[in-house]
């Protein structure tokens, strides 16, 4: 499963003063950075690795949400 298929969100947040990326698919993960684009970067590098970290332990990967 390709990890660039799962859905991916952007948002602004007040209390911190900084954009955050987070995952549809892993709605405990979120990342805070002063960009838009940084942000997406950094979620979607977590969520690789939180994927990778749960293959490696023989846990269940979610499934990418369909439209």
């Amino acid at each position: 499963m390709d990890t660039n298929h799962y859905t991916y969100y952007l948002s602004w947040s007040s209390e911190d003063g900084e954009h955050v990326g987070r995952c549809a698919e892993f709605p405990a993960l979120s990342w805070l950075s002063a960009t838009p684009e940084e942000a997406l970067e950094g979620i979607r590098k977590t969520v690789c690795e939180v994927v990778d970290d749960m293959r490696t332990n023989g846990e269940a990967v979610p499934e990418v949400r369909q439209p």
